[in-house]
């Protein structure tokens, strides 16, 4: 705001009336200084209240983006988001198919395991039935051979090896049934064991073994013949009768026999494969015989103080002791149990079903 100057005035009069002018100049601009001033203040605070609205307006738009950038990264996870639950709803979708089928399959499996099983129960119980019937027809088969066996050729031995057969094929069976045929075979058994039979094959072995023996056995010394002159009763005319006709005195074997080595050893040798023969026909009387003309053969021929000839003497007379065919016990309640057993257990079965029949018009 510009204020007028006055006009000049003379110079004389210029200092009255500077003087008289100057009191209202100085208010006037001191007036006009604080008018400055606050238009200045003002000026200033407009200037700072547009410097802070500026800058509150750049704070807001500063916040806006920063929110807008926050909103747009939310938006965006919350869209991923929205993806990732739509994938996991598809994977559940598809785990639940998944498990749908499983689950259908394992029931499958179930039904068909539980058909295997019952095929396979059925399947054991025929092979059960099979097994013991098996074990029936054989144990059946031997008792009856046993018996026959001891009533033909009275073979002890024999019979008590089949008697432990049978009871080992009825041991294979499952059925408790058959615990007491087990127990009447071993009865059986036990009466056969305590008959005391002689045992074939351990008194074959024992023959063949003697028969052996034989070709070893020294024979007898002969005594040595004193001369002519030496002898009591000598005489030139039993010398000269001497020369054509001689006389000895043989009390202990045949002179053949003195004569022939190898005919002795295999006239023995043919006693004791005589008593083999007799052995194998049961025939105890042929037995004994046989094992008494071998064992005179021995004493008459062979050397009695030698050990080889008392062995074989001694076995000779432990084989003659023994008695070849005892009396046996009767046999064949097993049998009869078992074959009672059988019957017993086919009335018991059911019959047999019949095969299906085919529906009509069906495909064969």
């Amino acid at each position: 705001m510009e204020t007028e100057k006055p006009a000049s005035l003379p110079a004389a009069g210029s200092r009255e009336a500077g003087k008289q002018d100057a009191a209202p100049r100085r208010g006037t601009h001191r007036y006009g200084l604080l008018a400055w001033i606050v238009l200045l203040g003002l000026v200033l605070a407009a200037a700072w209240w547009l410097y802070q609205r500026e800058t509150r307006e750049r704070d807001a738009a500063s916040r806006v983006e920063a929110a807008s950038a926050r909103i747009d990264a939310l938006a965006r996870d919350n869209e991923q988001l929205r993806r990732d639950i739509t994938a996991v709803r598809a994977r559940n979708a598809d785990a639940d198919a998944l498990n749908r089928g499983i689950r259908e399959e394992v029931l499958g499996f179930n039904e068909r395991a539980r058909a295997l099983e019952d095929a396979l129960a059925n399947v054991a119980d025929q092979r059960i039935s099979n097994r013991d019937a098996m074990a029936l027809n054989e144990a059946e088969f031997i008792l009856q051979l046993a018996g026959e066996r001891l009533a033909l050729f009275r073979d002890a031995s024999g019979t008590l090896a089949a008697y432990q057969l049978a009871d080992s094929a009825l041991a294979s069976a499952e059925d408790p049934l058959f615990a007491n045929v087990r127990q009447t075979i071993r009865a059986e058994m036990q009466a056969i064991e305590a008959a005391q039979p002689m045992q074939t094959r351990a008194t074959l072995n024992t023959l063949a073994g003697l028969r052996a023996q034989v070709a070893g056995l020294p024979l007898k010394t002969t005594p040595m013949e004193t001369p002519a002159e030496n002898r009591e009763g000598y005489s030139r005319l039993r010398e000269l009768l001497s020369r054509f006709v001689r006389i000895r005195h043989d009390d202990a074997a045949p002179a053949f026999a003195l004569r022939d080595e190898k005919l002795t050893r295999s006239l023995v040798a043919l006693d004791l494969r005589c008593a083999e023969a007799a052995l194998f026909v049961r025939d105890e009387e042929e037995f004994h015989q046989s094992l008494q003309r071998a064992r005179t053969g021995i004493v008459a021929v062979f050397d009695t103080e030698a050990p080889a000839v008392r062995d074989m003497l001694a076995e000779i007379d432990r084989l003659a002791a023994t008695r070849l065919a005892p009396t046996l016990p009767e046999l064949g309640t097993a049998l009869s149990e078992l074959r009672n057993l059988r019957t017993t257990r086919a009335l018991s079965q059911p019959p047999p079903s019949p095969p299906p029949q085919a529906e009509p018009g069906a495909i064969p």
